[in-house]
């Protein structure tokens, strides 16, 4: 997980169809870029690391079954299915 700014997020395949909101809030270490809730209840938001971040594209979802996803500022991943299971994916590495 990245140690910049709080990490609680995870999976969902569903677009985010309900509230969303851009703009950016600062996060400690990040800013958040863009955030919602999905018709299922799903949040995510998609956050900026600033310019030394390898990865352009960090987000994160928190699902209401306790799941969540990572995709950190560095390029690695993480996943936590909510019942103590979780996968992580190191920077640079094939998933």
């Amino acid at each position: 997980m990245s140690s910049k700014g709080s990490s609680t997020s995870g999976s969902s395949s569903d677009s985010s169809t309900g509230s969303a909101s851009g703009g950016s809030t600062s996060g400690g270490g990040y800013d958040i870029t863009s955030s919602g809730t999905n018709s299922q209840g799903n949040h995510y938001d998609a956050r900026d690391y600033g310019p030394s971040a390898s990865n352009d594209n960090s987000y994160h979802y928190s699902n209401t079954d306790g799941s969540y996803y990572c995709s950190n500022p560095n390029g690695s991943t993480y996943y936590n299915d909510g019942a103590g299971n979780a996968d992580y994916t190191p920077p640079g590495a094939k998933k």
